[in-house]
């Protein structure tokens, strides 16, 4: 039996849960906000004050408010994925926005009108914000990242990284100990997979000026590269193969010539599965300025890649190069497509990259602490398109200077007072004299609340980025739209804890 809630009784259920999401998550914004713990099933409880990840872990044993939970939701999780940051300022608009829309349509306006003027208004908005943005300093980047994280020294952290690799080639990991720490990598790394442990005779392996023959192929018999291995004989040359995989007779062939003879022939096993292992040797193969063969008849060390030096260990190999038009072909290339896999590749091709390994003395606080890195990593990015003065003052100012021509205007004017006051609020300050001094100053200044002092906005600490901003409003106005023109809600099938009143039969 399928069942209908519509109605008085949905508008009480969305009200319900909208308080209950909204209302929880909308403590913590701000530097001052509050933090929350959050229990789990798989893991010890922790503490976090991020947005999305609080509204996640939002659950109801009514499964009306549930459902509707998992609607409302959308809207964060949506900006915590475009942008990284901002989850919190979304749920503080979507909860205005949705009261306010509620109690306009409940005086008799129709619902789809004002979801137009709603939209149409946002829109409006969205090119205010985006012609106020300004191209971001070194400095304006360091005070996102700090106050994306609330920590000025994970905010110092990702800038140093920054200068040094770019914003695309720094990734987060856990520690396994206590400590922070970046890690640097220059070169092409990846793992080392050697066709038997005697070649690592030492610790590390390293040569200078290598050959290199790349194949996806297995090779099975001396005879196959015969005329390189005379060569490496005659010469002394050192030799690199990467392929597929190898013939057990023909490893102990080579591995004698190796010991006894002291042959510079390393023979590695090709790192990664499917599309991602021909990517990787691609990438050593234009690196090394050669190709990948498949046939090795006639070859000679002329054929060969060439590699400046060659550092392998029991974990990584490492190939460092110089750039070259190709490589810089190459990477413009894989930017188009700026998936995990292919920034890890930009930045080996490019300037290298930083991991940054987060460290504390318990799980708790290092998965905690983890979440302010990937907040202040992601602010860091989307801050490359432009910032604005922060702490919702641009979205005040925006509302304190559009008149009111329909009731999506009403709505918004509204809503988009909401994020400053709650950041005052959340501090323990009185929000609405703080709120009259900025606009008796015509929004040239800012309220601080670490430091209790108003500040400049051509000086200030506080900056949000555009993208944060624009992301965090697009995402409001759209769910709670979607609530708003919402009259009814199907429910699949019976549950006990549902009782019979909150049903009208399909």
């Amino acid at each position: 039996m399928k069942q209908i809630i519509s109605g008085n009784k949905l508008k009480t259920y969305i009200e319900e849960a909208i308080n209950l999401l909204c209302g929880t998550v909308k403590t913590t914004l701000g530097p001052k906000g509050t933090n929350i713990i959050i229990d789990h099933s798989d893991f010890s409880p922790f503490i976090t004050n991020d947005g999305v990840t609080i509204a996640s872990n939002i659950e109801s044993d009514n499964r009306i408010i549930n459902t509707i939970l998992e609607l409302a939701k959308e809207a964060s999780i949506k900006t915590n994925e475009t942008v990284g940051d901002g989850t919190t300022t979304t749920l503080v608009l979507l909860e205005s926005i949705y009261q306010k829309g509620a109690k306009i349509i409940e005086e008799g306006y129709n619902p789809i009108i004002l979801k137009q003027e709603l939209e149409n208004t946002t829109n409006n908005i969205l090119n205010i914000i985006k012609n106020k943005s300004k191209k971001p300093t070194l400095k304006s980047l360091k005070r996102v990242t700090s106050i994306a994280a609330n920590n000025e020294e994970i905010g110092n952290i990702l800038i140093k990284a920054y200068q040094k690799v770019g914003v695309n080639n720094i990734f987060i990991k856990e520690s396994a100990s206590e400590k922070t720490i970046s890690s640097y990598l220059e070169g092409y790394i990846f793992e080392t997979i050697l066709a038997s442990p005697y070649f690592l005779k030492e610790d590390i392996i390293e040569f200078s000026n290598t050959s290199i023959l790349i194949t996806p192929n297995t090779i099975n018999y001396l005879e196959e590269i015969s005329n390189l291995i005379n060569e490496v004989y005659e010469q002394e040359k050192p030799l690199i193969i990467i392929a597929k995989d190898y013939d057990n007779s023909f490893i102990n062939e080579i591995i004698n010539m190796y010991l006894e003879n002291n042959l510079k022939i390393i023979l590695l096993k090709s790192p990664g599965y499917g599309d991602e292992e021909l990517k990787i040797l691609s990438d050593i193969a234009l690196i090394s300025n050669t190709k990948i063969y498949y046939n090795f008849e006639n070859l000679t060390f002329k054929d060969l890649g060439k590699i400046t030096n060659i550092t392998i260990n029991k974990e990584n190999t490492k190939i460092t190069f110089t750039p070259n038009f190709n490589i810089t072909n190459k990477i413009k290339l894989l930017e188009k497509d700026p998936s995990d896999n292919n920034l890890k590749r930009i930045g080996m091709l490019n300037k290298g990259i930083i991991n940054i390994y987060v460290g504390a003395w318990t799980t708790t606080e290092r998965r905690e602490k983890k979440m302010r890195f990937d907040d202040a990593l992601c602010a860091l990015k989307s801050a490359q398109k432009g910032i604005l003065p922060g702490s919702g003052l641009i979205l005040h100012e925006i509302s304190n200077n559009f008149q009111i021509k329909t009731k999506g205007d009403e709505v918004l004017k509204e809503a988009l007072t909401k994020p400053l006051t709650q950041i005052l609020i959340n501090a323990g300050l009185n929000s609405q004299n703080i709120i009259e001094n900025i606009i008796k100053n015509n929004y040239h200044s800012l309220y601080n609340v670490m430091t209790n002092t108003y500040e400049s906005i051509n000086n200030t600490s506080i900056t949000d980025t555009k993208e944060i901003i624009i992301n965090s409003l697009k995402n409001a106005v759209s769910i709670a739209s979607m609530l708003l023109t919402t009259t009814s809600l199907v429910i699949n099938e019976y549950e006990p804890n549902l009782k019979k009143e909150d049903y009208s039969e399909i």
